[in-house]
């Protein structure tokens, strides 16, 4: 086990701050599944997911730190990710029973602002966003936050819809408008995919998301290496839609909208879900269904292979109506999280 240097995080006496491994795999879910228990209504923790963050390639691009007690028990985790350029991902996960998890948490931020500080110079950035996240109604992390000079800045509905076994057969759920088409991105013949087909994607949804809230450029690389190190990623999950020109119906319909999927692990059923981890279209496409037909692609795709929802987020203060449009066919929200921003100088 790698140790951590005690002057990057504030411990008290007796204490050990070190980088978590793969014995820490279930102190780390415990602690993740306390903290969400209250607002998600389940302490289960993705034990996969977790356990890329901490020695998977979800690692690669984090800084990481626990702090062990006295008895060498894990009493919080800090992870700072280097998201993109000017943007910081914070996490942090600290053991509520302690009557000094105030103080822990503080020291955890400050090491956090750091790390951030630190990857941002190595980027050549005179500042970045450090950006943190808390459960809707969690006062204890929301205090934690605006502590260390965090802001709340957003609201996400964490939305999800059943999916019925008749959905994957043709005619239950609505076509595409006329001019719209969609597929999953192409494959050669080993499976793996198009890189075409995945650089499209990429531009779709770069296009899409640059008027929406806190979107920041991501490298195509970034970008594909990022989703891939997720346990839950699929090719397969991949889709785009391409739109006809209404002025010209000879022309070659263009790309205009793009879905990444991802598989999510059984639930209380005993099924798998899918989730959507983006969905855009483009502005100029906007009106013409393109989103509505990503969904319910993936719909009859998640009912074609036996699971049982399919969730997604949605940002819950967007001016577009878009919690409105999923609510329409059938998502509910299940609970709502919230993003808080501190910006800090180099």
């Amino acid at each position: 086990m790698n140790s951590v240097n005690h002057e990057h995080l504030d411990l008290p006496d007796g204490w050990r701050a070190t980088t978590p491994d793969l014995g820490d795999l279930t102190r780390l879910c415990e602690l993740r599944g306390a903290a969400a228990e209250p607002w998600t209504g389940s302490a289960a923790v993705d034990a996969d997911a977790v356990a890329a963050e901490v020695a998977g390639p979800m690692s690669w691009t984090r800084r990481q730190v626990v702090a062990r007690d006295a008895d060498g028990v894990v009493r919080a985790w800090f992870t700072v990710n280097d998201r993109a350029a000017g943007r910081v991902v914070v996490s942090l996960d600290v053991d509520r029973e302690l009557p000094d998890a105030d103080v822990l948490a503080a020291a955890g931020l400050a090491w956090a602002e750091r790390q951030g500080r630190e990857l941002a110079a190595q980027r050549g950035l005179a500042a970045t966003q450090l950006d943190a996240g808390a459960y809707a109604g969690d006062g204890v992390q929301r205090r934690w936050l605006a502590a260390a000079g965090y802001v709340h800045a957003r609201s996400w509905l964490q939305m999800s819809r059943p999916v019925r076994p008749e959905e994957a057969d043709a005619g239950v759920l609505p076509d595409p408008r006329p001019g719209v088409v969609v597929r999953q991105v192409a494959t050669h013949d080993d499976g793996s995919p198009v890189a075409d087909d995945l650089q499209t994607v990429h531009r779709v949804l770069e296009s899409a998301f640059e008027d929406h809230f806190n979107s920041y450029r991501e490298s195509f690389s970034e970008f594909v290496v990022r989703l891939r190190a997720d346990p839950g990623h699929r090719w397969d999950h991949w889709w785009l839609a391409f739109v006809a020109d209404e002025q010209d119906p000879q022309a070659a319909p263009v790309p205009m909208g793009a879905l990444v999927g991802s598989a999510l692990p059984s639930g209380a059923s005993g099924k798998e879900g899918s989730y959507v981890e983006y969905l855009g279209a483009d502005r100029r496409a906007r009106g013409r269904g393109v989103a509505t037909a990503l969904l319910f692609a993936v719909v009859a795709d998640a009912a074609a292979r036996g699971r049982d929802r399919v969730g997604l987020e949605v940002d819950a203060d967007s001016p577009t109506g878009a919690a409105a449009l999923y609510e329409r066919w059938g998502w509910r929200t299940k609970y709502t999280t919230e993003s808080w921003h501190r910006d800090t100088s180099v």
